[in-house]
């Protein structure tokens, strides 16, 4: 074994330095047991050493004899600093939020500002992106200092993350058509063009909302087969559900009712843009005053929080003979304290209480459909709970799910 100790004094990164020949497997190997700093590049030198930079603090007189010994028996080490250590190929890769913060931090030096340490919880970390056009959340860019900067700031983030129009959005609005406040800080249109689940969809980010976050439930649907079947969709929108029912679940027609005057413009292009125009009939206005009735085989009710305002006309449109199946969608609040539920639980109690909050919604509703079955037809109805899918999390005890209700009225033998 030959082991020399150098002096780690001043300045520089610390290393392992070996022969050429016995480097790849020191490095193999500290990398396997975590002490190789992935950071830094291995520097060769002219005398045909390399300099392997490591961890000091995870170094230890075990590690350097299972090297000399073990890894590449008869070799050398020792440590030493690598002085001008030079940044992995890795290390260099920033991610668009780090390289913004660069951007805007040489922006404010630019004018004479520094930059305050506060400021950083101001700077977005996650964004939508929609072809050219980035929208950020409500929760940044909204210190004063970033008025002060005026045009050239929004310039200069299209610039950092390489789009040419920016917006940034604020709560939804109250309107009955959850209407997005959503205000364009570069650029002339809001129009956006985005590809979810091999569907084209067109919209106006300023006037319609896109729920990425539905991605799952747009899958879900496009596993459908619904060949032969007429669909009713209460709450369209942009076409969210509409399309994919016509264009993976092969439904042989959809009548899709939408209020929003702007999400009916966009659904129209949309059922053209994906050649399937012919077969859907849109219903503009409030879809309880829709005039269908004994027409769908499945309808789609997904309005979140709640879609129970639309229980009855979804009754109405199924088909008297065959029924059918509904899909409704809900926020379910499981935070409701249950008699002897103990909150301090384990976490496995946590997760029974929210499925039960889940069973009950579910329960419910299947009970109130199916009342409302029985009173509008006057004959009883069997109803069951096909499935229950989780969507995604709000909060911690808010929970979007969609009910597979299956709905057939009983016929006298």
């Amino acid at each position: 074994m030959n082991i020399e100790a150098g002096e780690n004094r001043g300045p520089g990164i610390p290393a392992l330095l070996t022969d050429s020949t016995s480097s790849q497997r020191y490095r193999e190997h500290l990398e396997k047991i975590g002490i190789f700093d992935g950071r830094y590049r291995a520097q060769k030198l002219s005398d045909c050493t390399v300099a392997i930079p490591v961890l000091k603090e995870k170094l230890s007189s075990c590690i350097l004899e299972e090297l000399t010994t073990v890894v590449a028996p008869g070799s050398s080490c020792r440590e030493t600093l690598i002085m001008n250590p030079v940044l992995s190929k890795r290390a260099r890769i920033q991610s668009p939020a780090q390289k913004l913060r660069i951007d805007l931090c040489e922006l404010l030096e630019s004018h004479g500002v520094a930059w305050p340490r506060d400021l950083e919880r101001d700077l977005p970390h996650s964004w939508q992106k929609h072809g050219d056009l980035i929208v950020f959340n409500e929760n940044c860019f909204n210190d004063p200092l970033w008025k002060q900067q005026g045009p050239e700031l929004w310039i200069n983030v299209a610039s950092s993350l390489g789009v040419r129009r920016l917006a940034k959005e604020g709560c939804i609005q109250d309107d009955g058509v959850r209407s997005p406040t959503v205000t364009l800080l570069l650029g002339d249109s809001g129009w956006v063009e985005h590809i979810d689940n091999g569907i084209r969809y067109t919209f106006d980010v300023t006037k319609c909302m896109f729920s990425a976050g539905n991605i799952s439930e747009k899958q879900r649907v496009a596993s459908f087969c619904c060949s032969g079947e007429i669909v009713v969709d209460l709450y369209a929108g942009i076409g969210y559900f509409t399309v994919p029912y016509l264009v993976h679940a092969g439904a042989s027609f959809v009548h899709a009712c939408e209020w929003n005057p702007h999400a009916v413009k966009a659904l129209k292009q949309n059922l053209e843009l994906n050649r399937v125009s012919e077969k859907c009939l849109i219903h503009e206005g409030d879809n309880r005053q829709l005039k269908l009735q004994d027409v769908a085989d499945r309808v789609n009710l997904g309005l979140i929080p709640t879609s129970e305002p639309a229980y009855e006309v979804a009754c109405r449109v199924l088909k008297k003979d065959t029924g059918g199946i509904l899909h409704i969608h809900h926020n379910v609040n499981s935070f409701i304290r249950h008699a002897g539920l103990n909150m301090n639980g384990t976490k496995e109690d946590v997760i029974k209480w929210k499925n039960m909050a889940w069973k009950e919604w579910a329960e419910g509703t299947e009970s109130q459909v199916r009342a409302i079955l029985m009173k509008a037809s006057g004959s009883p109805w069997h109803t069951q709970i096909l499935h229950l899918e989780k969507v995604k999390s709000y909060a911690p005890y808010i929970d979007h799910v969609v009910l597979d209700l299956d709905c057939r009225p009983l016929h006298e033998t």
